[in-house]
């Protein structure tokens, strides 16, 4: 016979729904009002991207795998999340960077598109592993890229918007690191370094440790000595970098490094720079010039971008560059977002008064209980003020 459920019946169910709200590691139910600082957040830097003509696209959250791992992609290939695809039996995987994503769309179905190609885009990438300085493996990712300029006016550009982008959020005390990435890549070879031991090389210079390159030949420890030298304000580097007296590729890209600099004095005069040559974790695809973005007080970058190849199905390439922003990083730097102010609207306020009070910047919470006090019930429900007798007042 059935009956009703006794009360230990129901704490199983509790248990589980209480089982409901655990979340996997690295990811979080983001609540108000962080919720809708972030999405602020987005909204001003979107503003900012589209105001210097970059169209906003928004591809899919999933692809095949094998579109995902193509150029800068394969950096990420560790940080995937890959599931099968039920209908064609092929692996998809989970987007990790949004940049790789811009790439195809600029390669494919936006090819025949004029050139420079300006993107913009917002969204959620997801990764299998967080970080110590990012331990989320969800979060926003939003950025621009300018596709199909070698000029160096591309570089400034992209730097200049993610910098006004940014300060449109609401940061101050911005600083911009530059790195070149290949440069090392070009004194390995110029050296004749290669494999492990051009692998312990890169990793010594990441580290900032000298020590670590006694195995070298003299010669190939001078110069990579004065990289480490040479990292720090930008006037100063350059002179490093310069007595290098380096030709080819590797002295193209630091005449290159030297015009940028020019061009960010004399047009961002207020932007303090700096010169990291033996940077390289995280910059590994970039093909020239990249750069990091950070805010005082704070020990992560909020942005980076720079110079890459944008890899065609019929092999050619074309040079890009691009900036991104992680909002995670964004929200930390910036205060707390303060309690919005709620009005409380009691029973019988008229829609046409209701209307005029949004307009005028109010949010509103109608009272839909009758015959309760309204001040009462507008402390209850949080409001910071009460409309009575046609006037706002504070709570």
């Amino acid at each position: 016979m059935n009956g009703p459920p006794s009360k230990s019946a129901g704490k199983p169910a509790s248990s589980a729904y209480a089982r409901q709200a655990l979340l996997p590691e690295g990811f979080r139910d983001q609540l108000a009002p962080m919720a809708e600082h972030e999405a602020s957040l987005v909204r001003s830097l979107m503003d900012c991207f589209q105001s210097y003509g970059y169209d906003r696209v928004a591809p899919p959250v999933v692809e095949y795998e094998a579109s995902l791992l193509v150029g800068a992609g394969a950096t990420r290939a560790n940080s995937m999340f890959r599931v099968m695809d039920p209908d064609t039996q092929n692996m998809m995987a989970v987007r990790a960077d949004m940049t790789v994503q811009l790439s195809r769309l600029a390669a494919t179905r936006l090819s025949e598109v004029a050139r420079p190609l300006r993107l913009s885009y917002s969204g959620n990438v997801l990764r299998t592993k967080g970080s110590q300085l990012r331990p989320t493996r969800q979060f926003i990712q939003a950025g621009i890229e300018l596709i199909g300029s070698t000029s160096l006016e591309a570089e400034f550009e992209v730097i200049k918007v993610a910098v006004e982008s940014l300060v449109a959020t609401g940061i101050k005390s911005l600083s911009l690191d530059l790195t070149v990435a290949p440069l090392v890549s070009f004194l390995c070879d110029k050296h004749n370094i290669a494999d492990q031991q051009r692998t312990a090389v890169i990793e010594a210079l990441n580290d900032k440790d000298s020590g670590a390159l006694a195995t070298i030949t003299p010669a190939a420890k001078t110069d990579f000595d004065q990289l480490l030298v040479a990292a720090g304000p930008a006037r100063d580097a350059l002179v490093v970098l310069r007595s290098l007296e380096l030709a080819g590729s590797a002295g193209q890209l630091i005449a290159r490094l030297g015009r940028l600099v020019e061009m960010l004095e004399a047009q961002m005069p207020a932007l303090p720079v700096t010169i990291d040559p033996c940077e390289s974790h995280g910059f590994e695809y970039k093909s020239g010039i990249g750069f990091g973005i950070f805010a005082k007080g704070n020990q992560s970058e909020l942005g980076r971008g720079g110079r890459y190849l944008v890899v065609h199905p019929d092999g050619h390439s074309e040079e890009a560059t691009g900036f991104s922003v992680y909002l995670d990083s964004l929200l930390d730097a910036l205060p707390a977002l303060q309690k919005p102010e709620k009005l409380f609207l009691p029973t019988g306020t008229s829609d046409k008064e209701a209307a005029s009070l949004r307009c005028e910047g109010w949010r509103t919470i109608q009272d839909l209980t009758e015959g309760v006090d309204p001040s009462k019930e507008a402390r209850r429900l949080g409001c910071s003020h009460i409309l009575l007798n046609g006037i706002v007042k504070p709570v």
